[in-house]
């Protein structure tokens, strides 16, 4: 098997890849931050290479791929780069030096959704620093790979959902009291006419993603591949659906987008206008090929499963069934 080397491992997909990694026999060294725990514990971590670097400090002075490189992996995965600079310094370092470098991504890299469900090879449009700067990243690391050989692989994850965290709701952001006013059964505004989609994906299916692309090695490399589940949500559809789980019948109320950012937090607003904008709706079907990809959960399900923890939690306030 092989020594991996997981940079942010401790994040959402990192709680369930790095278990899958050691399961699968793979020496694995976990790269933090030394501030975070994974969401959910497995007796796995006990058998990890745990490395406490600061990667921003350490870009800085140019020592952060180098020190990654002296690792000697055979795969990196890279689940925490946001800049064309830091994958530029990254990869420079491993050129030569690994057998497989996976990126993570995003599906904002192609800014407004057009013909959907969205395919990889769609022509980009991204906006916003995120979404420019990942598809920097992106072309960077095909270019790569096409002009000398680099073993890149990019994984796109949609909006990622799982217990311990709150999910993207179906107002467009990220703010737990949606849920508890559905689960009271009052009534929801929604922007627009609730039309505009967002495509969720458990962090478990991004994790075998990963798994997946490193067991196809070959129909991986070169390649960029949507994470997402199997079917995106129309913010109506998702918010209907939440009223009939917490026992209710669906009350929504419509307003303009305008009229109904002004009656939110700013930061809540700008929230959904960042996901209603783009409104992802994202095909898998070239993973499916290539990869036998196969989520296992719909967007739903994995909605309910982070629902669920977040009462659990007392973030959501849900009367008694």
């Amino acid at each position: 098997m092989a020594k991996v080397v997981v940079i942010g491992a401790m994040g959402h997909v990192g709680t369930y890849l790095v278990p899958r990694l050691v399961e699968a026999g793979h020496d694995v060294v976990a790269i933090s931050r030394g501030r975070a725990q994974p969401y959910s514990p497995h007796h796995a971590w006990s058998r990890v290479e745990q490395r406490v670097i600061d990667r921003t400090a350490m870009e800085a002075d140019g020592s952060f791929g180098p020190a990654i490189a002296a690792l000697n992996a055979d795969i990196v995965i890279d689940m925490i780069c946001f800049t064309l600079a830091s994958a530029q310094h990254l990869v420079e370092a491993l050129d030569g030096k690994v057998s497989h470098f996976l990126h993570t991504g995003t599906i904002w890299t192609h800014g407004f959704s057009t013909v959907v469900p969205t395919l990889e090879e769609t022509p980009k449009y991204p906006f916003g620093d995120y979404g420019v700067q990942k598809a920097a990243i992106e072309t960077y690391l095909l270019e790569r790979g096409r002009r000398d050989n680099f073993p890149a692989t990019l994984i796109h994850p949609g909006h990622i959902v799982g217990p311990g965290w709150s999910p993207l709701n179906p107002a467009g952001h990220f703010n737990p009291a949606v849920f508890s006013t559905i689960a009271r059964g009052e009534t929801l505004a929604l922007p627009n006419f609730g039309l505009e989609t967002v495509h969720h994906v458990h962090a478990d299916d991004v994790a075998v993603m990963f798994m997946n692309a490193i067991a196809n090695w070959s129909g991986s490399i070169g390649e960029s591949f949507h994470a997402v589940s199997s079917g995106a949500l129309t913010l109506r559809g998702y918010a209907e659906h939440m009223f009939r789980w917490f026992g209710h019948e669906p009350k929504l109320s419509f307003q303009g987008y305008e009229a109904w950012a002004a009656t939110q937090s700013a930061d809540e607003a700008k929230a959904t206008w960042e996901h209603v904008a783009r409104s992802p709706n994202c095909s898998i079907a070239k993973a499916q090929r290539l990869l036998g990809y196969a989520p296992r959960y719909t967007s739903l399900q994995a909605v309910e499963e982070a629902v669920s923890w977040l009462i659990k939690d007392g973030q959501v306030s849900a009367p008694a069934k």
